[in-house]
C-alpha cells in the first residue's frame, strides 16, 4: 500500500506529536509512524520551561491552568550534606516571555493530550506499530519502507511504503532515520547512571522546598515534582552498584525511608537506572531528511531542558516546513534549522554538564572544596536568586548585529481584536513588523509589505491605552522593553524569536530586507 503524504514523521512521541500538530493545523498532510501501539505510560520527562509553555498555549494548552501541569511558588535550592545552602534560582517568577520560568508535568498525560489535538486534524495520520526500515531520496521525494514492529508480530510482520516529500525523525537516541542517513554523532564522553524513582504519594504529601538538589557526595540527590499528585526522587548510582540490584523495588524504598515513604503510604510508579549522556548529532539535515529531538542531541537532566529542546527543534521545522509546501520559501531554509538550533541545543548540552560536573562530586574532599566556594559566592550576593541567561539562536534568519535579535521575544498582555491576553494568545502568531506607537506599515512601504503578506506576515502597531492602535500596551511591557533596547521597531518570527530591532525607518527597511534575503523567499 502507498501512502502519501507532504511529510512523514517517525516517532510519535511529544516532539514527533507537536510537529504534526504545528503541520497538520495548517493543512499539510502528515504521516506519523509510531513502532508503540500505544502511549508509554511511564513518566519519563517531568519539566518544562516557560518556551514550551508559551508553545503549548497556541494550541490552546494553558500551563497556568492545565490539570495535568503544574507550578511552585519556590526557589531552587542547591543544598549540601549539612543542608546549607549551596545555589538559590529563581524558579518562582514569571519570565519575560509571559509564562512561569518552570513548570512540571506528568509526560503521559500531556503526550495523551497532544495526540487528542492531532486526531482532530483530519490531515494527519498515525499509523501505530509499524516501524521504518528504509529510506530513499530522489529529487522530489522520499520513500519510507515500513514493518509492522517485529517485536509485536515476530519476523513475519506486513510491509508497507510511503511517499512523502520530506522525512523529519524524532525516533529517540537511538534513532533509525539518523543511522539511515549516516551522521555522525559528537559525543563528549560523559556518562553517569542514575537512579530515577516515580512515585505517587497516598494522600497530602508536602515536601519543602518542593524542587531542591542535594550535593551530598555519599549520594547526590534530586527531589523535584513529577506533575500534580507525583514526585520524583533521582539517586546517582556510585562506583560499584549494580544498576540491576539498585533498581529493584526493595533497593528503592531503603533509598525512600529517610523521606517518609514506604509501600504503606506511597505507589512505587517507576524504578529504572538510566545513563546520563552529553552529545549531538553533527548535522541534522540531509537533503529532504531531518532529524530533531533525542534523535539529534542528548542532554544530562540538570537544567531541565531535554524535551524542552525537542519541542524548540518542531517549533522551528514547522514554520519552515509549512512556508516551503506553500511555496513561499525555497527550502535552503533548512539550512538555518540547523545551524540556529544546534548551536542552541550545545548550549544546554554543555550548561547541563557543567551543572553536573558539580553535582555529581562523590569525593568528600572535592565535595568540601565546592561547598566553601559557593557558600562564599551566594554570600558574596547576599542570598538573592540567579535567573536564567537568555540563550542566542545560531547563526540563521536573524540580524545578529540588533540589540536582542536572536532572543526570544518579551511577550505583555495586551488588548487586540476584542480580548485582552498575551500578545499570542490576542493579536496571533507568524511573521510580524511592530512598531511602537507607529504603524510599520507606513515605515516599509509598498513592497516591502507585499513581501511581508506573502508570508501572511503582518504589520502591527502597539501603542498606550487610550492610543489608536492595533494592540493596547495595557501593562506597559513593551515600552519598557523597547525603551530598554533604544528599538521603535522589533520583527518577530513564526516560533517568538526576534528576526531584528530598529531605531528607526530607515534601519527598518535595511533590516527587513536582510530578514528577506535570508529567508531565501521563492
Amino acid at each position: 500500500m502507498s501512502l502519501d503524504a507532504d511529510v512523514a514523521i517517525v516517532g510519535a512521541g511529544p516532539v514527533g506529536t507537536l510537529l504534526a500538530i504545528l503541520l497538520g493545523r495548517q493543512g499539510k498532510r502528515v504521516t506519523l509512524i509510531e513502532r508503540w501501539p500505544t502511549i508509554y505510560d511511564r513518566p519519563r520527562a517531568v519539566t518544562m520551561d516557560h518556551e514550551v509553555a508559551r508553545i503549548l498555549a497556541t494550541f490552546g494548552i494553558d500551563a497556568n491552568n492545565d490539570p495535568a501541569i503544574e507550578y511552585h511558588e519556590e526557589l531552587y535550592y542547591w543544598k549540601n550534606a549539612d543542608l546549607e545552602d549551596l545555589q538559590i534560582v529563581d524558579w518562582k517568577s514569571v519570565s519575560p516571555s509571559g509564562w512561569r520560568v518552570t513548570y512540571w508535568f506528568n509526560q503521559p498525560e500531556l503526550e495523551a493530550r497532544l495526540h487528542a489535538i492531532a486526531a482532530t486534524f483530519p490531515s494527519i495520520q498515525l499509523i501505530r506499530g509499524w516501524e521504518a526500515t528504509a529510506l530513499t531520496e530522489n529529487n522530489t521525494d522520499v520513500t519510507v519502507c515500513l514493518q509492522e514492529t517485529q517485536e509485536l508480530v515476530g519476523d513475519n510482520g506486513a510491509e508497507q511504503t510511503l511517499q512523502a516529500k520530506y522525512v523529519v525523525g524524532c525516533d529517540g537516541a537511538n534513532s533509525f532515520v539518523r543511522e539511515s542517513l549516516g551522521i555522525n554523532i559528537i559525543d563528549k564522553g560523559y556518562f553517569f547512571d542514575w537512579l530515577i524513582l516515580d512515585m505517587v504519594p497516598h494522600g497530602d504529601y508536602q515536601v519543602s522546598p518542593a524542587q531542591w538538589q542535594l550535593c551530598d557526595p555519599q549520594r547526590p540527590t534530586t527531589l523535584v515534582p513529577g506533575g500534580p499528585g507525583r514526585r520524583r526522587w533521582e539517586f546517582m548510582v556510585k562506583p560499584g552498584e549494580s544498576s540491576d540490584e539498585i533498581a529493584k523495588p526493595e533497593s528503592a524504598w531503603t533509598l525512600l525511608e529517610p523521606w517518609g515513604l514506604s509501600p504503606d503510604n506511597a505507589t512505587l510508579e517507576r524504578s529504572a537506572v538510566y545513563r546520563f549522556q552529553a552529545r549531538w548529532a553533527e548535522q541534522w539535515r540531509v537533503g529532504r531528511c531531518m532529524i530533531a529531538g533525542d534523535a539529534a542531541h542528548l542532554m544530562p537532566p540538570f537544567a531541565g531542558e531535554g524535551m524542552c529542546a525537542g519541542f524548540r527543534d518542531a517549533v522551528a521545522l514547522g514554520w519552515r516546513l509549512n512556508a516551503i509546501l506553500e511555496g513561499k520559501l525555497n527550502d535552503t531554509v533548512l539550512d538555518s534549522y540547523v545551524s540556529e538550533r544546534i548551536h542552541h541545543a550545545r548550549h544546554y548540552i554543555d550548561f547541563s554538564q557543567e551543572l553536573g560536573n558539580i553535582i555529581c562530586i562523590a569525593d568528600p574532599q572535592q565535595a568540601a572544596e565546592r561547598d566553601r566556594t559557593m557558600k562564599a559566592a551566594l554570600a558574596a550576593r547576599n542570598h538573592e536568586p540567579i535567573t536564567g541567561d537568555l540563550v542566542h539562536l545560531g547563526p540563521g534568519v536573524w540580524c545578529e548585529d540588533t540589540a536582542a535579535a536572536g532572543e526570544l521575544s518579551t511577550q505583555g498582555i495586551v488588548e487586540a481584536n476584542g480580548c485582552r491576553d498575551r500578545f499570542d494568545q490576542a493579536v496571533g502568531q507568524g511573521w510580524m513588523v511592530i512598531g511602537l506607537d507607529t504603524d510599520p506599515a507606513d515605515a516599509l512601504g509598498s513592497q516591502r509589505l507585499r513581501t511581508l503578506r506573502a508570508l501572511d506576515g503582518r504589520a502591527i502597531k502597539i501603542g498606550a491605552p487610550g492610543t489608536e492602535c492595533d494592540a493596547t500596551d495595557v501593562d506597559g511591557t513593551y515600552r519598557n522593553w523597547m525603551t530598554s533596547i533604544k528599538a521603535t521597531y522589533f520583527i518577530l518570527r513564526p516560533d517568538f524569536y526576534i528576526a531584528a530591532t530598529a531605531d528607526s525607518t530607515d534601519h527598518l527597511c535595511h533590516r527587513f530586507d536582510e530578514v528577506m534575503e535570508k529567508l531565501s523567499l521563492r
